[in-house]
């Protein structure tokens, strides 16, 4: 019997616990250790900064859902892994013997980059549902006592979809109150140009989304770094414009990541960010037997920009990467050589409160075979519609290709052929 441990229980984690899980059946034993045991729905914490959804609605305990699939689960966290036992050891020193383990872990957010970045210092987030939480917190005291707004992303950040839809749907949710005219906005970001998003741009993205900020008169900083944050100012610089001092009422910065501690401290396992270094089937070169998927994973970003971004992990290259860690380790397992290698495609559903955006790579990584992009209300429509399925999908334990699925129906509605 194979033992399979999973650290991390999040839009990576739990859907590669299921799929291990279902592929292995019950002669082997799967294992999921998180530092938290509930489950929360990422993509949605925008909404929940707004209202217009609670810890409730986009979250359920794991615990139940897991065993009842017959899969073990720890909620303790993982303190250490320790590659040469081949065990990893909890917060609460239990310890986890494996035979092959899955990072799946997301980031670590590096608030501590930049001074006075963060949650209870001067910004707000996005990043989990407790920053959510918070965030709405600080947005219902925006609407009592409007002000300037700064909404964007830190230079090294890889994440830029949740601080466009973030800025997007503030707009719309300070409009519904009533103050959007009090309320000047600014949105600030390392990318080269509005619509990059780490990947080079995706379509029409660049006209796109500049259009959108045109629109709404939320004017922006490309090229920008961010030097300090003090209390209702933050100072940046801009390439070839120097320093600039933005006075705010409230701000959402998405933070640069780096891989947790507990991952990050294995020799000859990640790159200097922290990020777990793999191969074309998922697999660390230094410990074949370890494998991750998702954002802890190292990607080098496409081009040197002047100011630095990172590359995003969309959910539907997590998806694949899923997919093929399940099959090779089922290969491995049955002595088998491995051959299944994730897609890495990406399919971006960005929320603008009263529409949205849909962004299309295939594969994410320039050159492709297919790029492009649409805007309408569907968008937001199917957005709130895969909330709902992905959901419902993970309390039942069922395993399928979610984004696969998503993309066909929307190459349908926008009468595009299916790509290949």
């Amino acid at each position: 019997m194979a033992k399979v441990v999973i650290i991390g229980a999040s839009t990576g984690g739990l859907p590669a616990a299921y799929e291990i899980k279902a592929i292995l059946g019950k002669t082997h034993e799967v294992t999921v250790v998180s530092n938290t045991d509930i489950f929360h729905f990422v993509p949605s914490n925008p909404w929940v900064a707004v209202g217009w959804r609670t810890r409730e609605d986009i979250s359920f305990p794991l615990k139940p859902y897991l065993e009842k699939k017959g899969i073990r689960f720890n909620s303790e966290g993982a303190k250490t892994i320790d590659p040469v036992k081949k065990q990893v050891v909890t917060s609460a020193g239990t310890i986890i013997p494996y035979d092959y383990l899955v990072i799946a872990t997301g980031p670590k957010l590096a608030f501590e980059d930049i001074e006075g970045l963060g949650p209870g210092l001067n910004t707000s987030s996005v990043c989990t549902v407790d920053h959510a939480e918070k965030t709405y917190s600080d947005f219902r005291a925006l609407v009592s006592d409007p002000g300037p707004v700064i909404i964007g992303a830190a230079q090294g950040a890889s994440c830029f979809g949740p601080a466009y839809e973030f800025a997007f749907i503030l707009d719309t949710a300070l409009k519904k109150a009533k103050v959007r005219n009090k309320v000047p906005m600014t949105f600030i970001t390392p990318e080269p140009y509005i619509g990059h998003m780490g990947l080079t741009g995706v379509g029409d993205s660049k006209g796109l989304l500049e259009h959108e900020l045109r629109e709404r008169h939320i004017t922006w900083h490309t090229n920008a770094k961010i030097k300090k944050v003090g209390k209702g100012k933050m100072t940046i610089e801009v390439l070839n414009e120097g320093e600039k001092e933005l006075p705010f009422k409230f701000s959402m910065v998405i933070p640069s990541f780096k891989g947790v501690d507990a991952v990050a401290a294995v020799p000859g396992l990640c790159n200097p960010k922290g990020f777990v270094i793999i191969d074309e089937y998922q697999r660390s070169p230094k410990y074949p037997e370890i494998y991750s998927v998702g954002v802890c994973v190292a990607i080098a970003p496409i081009e040197a920009t002047p100011v630095p971004t990172g590359v995003p992990k969309t959910g539907y290259m997590i998806e694949s990467m899923v997919t093929a860690t399940a099959h090779n380790i089922k290969d491995s397992i049955d002595g088998k050589d491995v051959k299944t290698r994730a897609t890495w495609n990406a399919l971006c559903l960005a929320d603008m409160g009263n529409t949205g955006a849909v962004f299309l790579a295939i594969p994410q990584i320039p050159p492709r075979n297919v790029t492009w992009s649409k805007k309408g209300r569907w968008v937001h429509l199917a957005k709130v519609a895969f909330e709902k399925y992905f959901i419902r999908k993970m309390k039942k334990g069922v395993s399928e290709p979610f984004y696969e699925k998503m993309i066909l129906d929307a190459m349908r509605i926008t009468k595009l052929e299916k790509p290949g």
